[in-house]
């Protein structure tokens, strides 16, 4: 007797939640139609700031946590030896420049010994033709002519060649000089310091990673939606932000890429359809006029809802509206 009025009471109960389920719709915690829900981790690009040559870190002056600008130096490796050949380079240089000076001022004298030889050759041919002097001191005229032409030529190689010297030297200093340059570790982008990987004194090796950069004008999050809901995705589309540490506020954001290729779903994503092993994935771009504003706010790794908007004609209901913390 106590089974069948139990039983009768849980059918009671049923028919009950089923007509709540009829007349209120969906639970409070499920996406209003028209919109996906999904769980997702703000992220901000990354920069690995990293060296172009080995060497001794001589100095490190960003710290983690830094707001650092574009620009700024973070760190510097030793550079004395690319100084020493710096200075061995200029000094190349203004050697080159000397011979060459030395060059010019040999073509100017062997042009003056050439217009003296032509003169001669013309005198003696003059003297020559009257009968004054003898054809062999003509022949003797013209081939100091011929040698002095030949002096000309060799002195406009020899300009050429400390003209070429000169532009290899200065070559070889530009390369230096951007060697240098590159032993100061300047902020690519503006952002915050991150991870501070080496101390000063440490040897590294070419392409070591030495800070790594959030730039915080490009933050987003990465969510994943099963077929039915990535497939009325556009990009676009808006997106509303719930994150766990500040539930209170409602957070802007634009779909910016959607996946061509489905996944399997990562072990942190739990969805209504987490059964669903195939998922798309898909980033959410804040507002970067936004991230401006909140810079000192945003912090990389925060866990959240999304809501995205898979019909156009849906209206954000008012539980969904932009809500920001005050300035």
């Amino acid at each position: 007797m106590l089974n069948q009025r139990m039983v009768a009471l849980a059918a009671v109960a049923i028919v009950v939640l089923g007509g709540l389920w009829l007349a209120f719709g969906r639970s409070p915690a499920d996406p209003p139609p028209g919109f996906a829900k999904t769980n997702g981790r703000i992220e901000a690009e990354r920069t690995d700031v990293a060296t172009k040559f080995p060497g001794r870190v001589k100095a490190v002056t960003a710290h983690e946590g830094d707001v650092v600008q574009a620009g700024a130096v973070i760190a510097r490796l030793d550079s004395a030896e690319v100084e020493a050949q710096l200075r061995e380079a200029e000094a190349a240089t203004r050697q080159a420049e000397r011979q060459r000076d030395q060059a010019v001022a040999l073509l100017a004298q062997r042009r003056s010994e050439h217009t003296l030889a032509q003169q001669q050759l013309g005198r003696s041919s003059e003297l020559a033709g009257k009968g004054y002097t003898s054809q062999e001191i003509v022949d003797q005229r013209r081939a100091q002519v011929a040698t002095t032409e030949a002096a000309i030529t060799s002195a406009e190689a020899q300009i050429a060649q400390a003209q070429a010297a000169i532009e290899a030297a200065k070559a070889r200093v530009a390369r230096l000089q951007t060697d240098l340059a590159d032993h100061r570790l300047e902020a690519p982008r503006s952002g915050r310091v991150e991870y501070r990987l080496v101390q000063p004194g440490e040897v590294v090796a070419a392409g070591a990673k030495v800070v790594t950069l959030l730039d915080l004008t490009d933050v987003y999050m990465t969510v994943f939606l099963p077929t039915g809901e990535a497939g009325r995705v556009a990009l676009g589309s808006e997106a509303r932000l719930v994150f766990d540490a500040a539930p209170q506020y409602v957070v802007p954001a634009t779909v910016t890429f959607v996946a061509s290729d489905a996944q399997f779903t990562p072990k942190y994503v739990e969805t209504k359809l987490e059964r669903e092993k195939l998922m798309f994935r898909v980033k959410l771009q804040l507002p970067k006029e936004m991230l401006e504003k909140y810079a000192s706010l945003v912090k990389a790794g925060l866990p959240g809802v999304a809501y995205v908007k898979v019909d156009r004609a849906a209206v954000w209901p008012e539980r969904l509206a932009v809500k920001l913390p005050p300035q």
